[in-house]
């Protein structure tokens, strides 16, 4: 018997427990034993840190799929994988057989859209007999207005957009997604945020990068004239830290606060070399930005700033709110990684907008993060904090191990980005069409440790928030209703920010949404997560077989139980079911067909390869 039966069989039990007309989450009384089994996988060990050992479990309890083939002996598709299986067959190490087309389709357009495929599109994908069909498929999703949505959504978790920036939070979405729509390239986008100067940050998409790191300097003005509620420098230092980590991959934290030598030898060569006045120095670019909170009528309108040009420069031994005194130190400004002045007569934050994208850093930076989005785990990891004294085999520091796991592959995506004109489709379009990205998550034979970090099998991951509630409604039938402006839309991703309330609310926090505060970073699992998927109603709710949902329509034009049956699977898991699986399902039909299939449809949102993608 198949392994993948049991947890079935006891997902369709629970559900008969729990029924499917229950309105509110609450808990219940079943087995431990069978609450355990149902989503071993995932209600294990919180700290999912490692994504090379959370797919050695996860993977265990994935379907056997037909399909899957070998690569030994494969030429390689593209110079991804001339880096990646050269450094797999130079040392020896065994690899993952390649994913199967059903596997593919729902990998990329999760990974592309946020979205899984609707049960057409996996036919019509299975069905065809051309080569080039995976190429083809990648070639559309990033044409594809849910792309834009998807990393729109992702971009504006990267900068942390929030009610900080007021009603601009909205602009710079719209300015995010029209950017993706045209391809904009990267270099003149991170340019554009570094430079942006606004009379309001409401009618200037780029300058609210700016306005939401401001530091409120006071919690309530003096006086109509009094320009104090935001802290200058501690901005510009904000500023300095959120750019360096953003757009170089560099965490300048530590060094704002104090020298790097006595406190970050263990942590980061490169850093334990640079002073706190070599960051006043790079910070101090920013140092004539002046940033005003929007009057109106004697009163600052929350959320609203003028930025422009006009203060006299930074102080080095200005006061801090949030910082150890400012201690002094060289006023005029130098690039952090290079110490290259400003040009005369240039515009600060201009030069610093071109000194940084002008960098290898900046393009190294940028291929890490989108190579850690699309494969789980970044060559440089984490993908935020390289330690640039330790790039380069050639010139390690004694005792010190290379950070990149391939650093001829991170070189090489970086030249072919810059080469590319920092198109974010060409590079997302290399990552997806090499066989590294194309592997299975399953991997024959004993796993051992130290293959992590070859990328010897394709990691899983748990589907984001926003995700995983998209999931459900594609799946069935029954999107969400939240309120974008003047419109409604029903699926998370279309939003700039996180929605919704109540149950809505608390399920997408539970599941780890970004709070905006923080840089994004892949979810983790917890124990509370497979409750919710049992007994919350943005499940429950939507698994009814009622008419506006996808299965109420699916029981009224269909009467072969088997034919409901491959629906739901294609619709839910993005792949027919096994022949063990078909004959649980038909026995749960068997006994009442409406909420036989009611629980067919929760069990299957309730299987881990649901909410992973893998």
């Amino acid at each position: 018997m198949h392994r993948f039966l049991v947890p079935l069989a006891i997902l369709l039990t629970v559900f008969s427990v729990l029924g499917a007309d229950r309105p509110r989450p609450r808990e219940e009384s079943m087995s431990s034993d069978r609450f355990a089994e149902a989503h071993a996988p995932l209600f294990q060990k919180r700290d999912n840190s490692d994504p090379a050992e959370l797919t050695e479990r996860i993977a265990k309890s994935l379907p056997r799929a037909s399909g899957a083939t070998s690569l030994a002996g494969v030429t390689p598709r593209n110079f991804v994988d001339h880096f990646i299986f050269g450094k797999i067959a130079r040392d020896g190490v065994p690899h993952a057989p390649s994913s199967n087309d059903g596997e593919f389709l729902r990998r990329v357009t999760l990974d592309l859209t946020g979205r899984i495929p609707e049960p057409t599109e996996i036919r019509v994908f299975l069905a065809d007999p051309n080569p080039h069909k995976r190429d083809q498929l990648i070639d559309g999703l990033l044409e594809s207005e849910a792309y834009v949505h998807k990393w729109a959504y992702f971009f504006m978790d990267l900068f942390r957009a929030n009610g900080k920036m007021g009603r601009g939070q909205n602009l710079f979405h719209y300015w995010m997604k029209e950017n993706l729509r045209a391809d904009r390239p990267y270099d003149d986008v991170a340019r554009a945020i570094v430079a942006a100067s606004a009379k309001s940050n409401h009618v200037v998409a780029a300058a609210n990068v700016i306005a939401r790191e401001h530091v409120q300097g006071q919690p309530q003005p003096k006086d109509g004239d009094d320009f104090g509620m935001v802290q200058q420098l501690d901005t510009d230092d904000e500023l300095a830290i959120l750019y360096a980590k953003t757009f170089l991959g560099v965490n300048l934290s530590c060094i704002s606060c104090h020298d790097g030598g006595g406190h970050l030898e263990k942590v980061n060569v490169w850093l334990s070399r640079k002073t706190r006045e070599e960051f006043f120095q790079y910070a101090s670019f920013l140092g004539r930005s002046r940033y005003l909170m929007y009057w109106e009528d004697g009163k600052p309108q929350s959320g609203e700033f003028l930025i422009d040009d006009q203060n006299p420069g930074y102080d080095t031994e200005g006061p801090s709110m949030i910082r150890v005194p400012r201690t002094g130190g060289p006023k005029d400004s130098a690039f952090i990684l290079t110490g290259a002045k400003p040009k005369a007569g240039a515009e600060p934050r201009e030069e610093l907008g071109r000194l940084l994208t002008a960098h290898p850093q900046f393009a190294r930076a940028a291929v890490n993060l989108f190579w850690w989005r699309l494969m789980s785990r970044g060559i440089v990891e984490p993908y935020d904090e390289f330690d640039l004294a330790r790039q380069d085999p050639r010139q390690l520091p004694k005792g010190w191990d290379l950070q990149p796991s391939h650093p001829e592959l991170l070189e090489a995506l970086a030249s072919d980005f810059r080469k590319s004109r920092y198109s974010v489709k060409h590079l997302l379009r290399t990552i997806c069409r090499s066989n590294a990205y194309q592997l299975s998550a399953r991997f024959d034979g004993d796993w051992k440790e130290r293959f992590g970090t070859y990328f010897a099998r394709k990691f899983v991951r748990l589907l984001t928030a926003e995700e995983l509630h998209d999931a459900i409604a594609v799946a069935t039938g029954r999107p969400a209703s939240f309120k974008f402006g003047n419109n409604q839309v029903g699926m998370a991703m279309q939003l700039s920010g996180p929605a919704g309330s109540g149950d809505i609310r608390h399920f997408m926090q539970t599941f780890g949404q970004s709070n905006r505060n923080n840089p994004p970073r892949l979810a983790v699992g917890s124990p509370l997560q497979p409750l919710l998927l049992m007994q919350s109603p943005v499940v429950m709710d939507r698994v009814k077989a009622e008419k506006d949902g996808k299965l109420g329509r699916l029981l009224d034009q269909e009467s072969d139980d088997s034919r409901v049956i491959e629906e739901l699977f294609l619709s839910t898991l993005g792949r027919p079911p096994l022949d063990d699986e078909r004959q649980v399902a038909l026995a749960a039909l068997s006994s009442g067909r409406v909420q036989g299939a009611q629980n067919l449809q929760w069990a299957l949102i309730n299987m881990t390869e649901f909410f992973f993608n893998y």
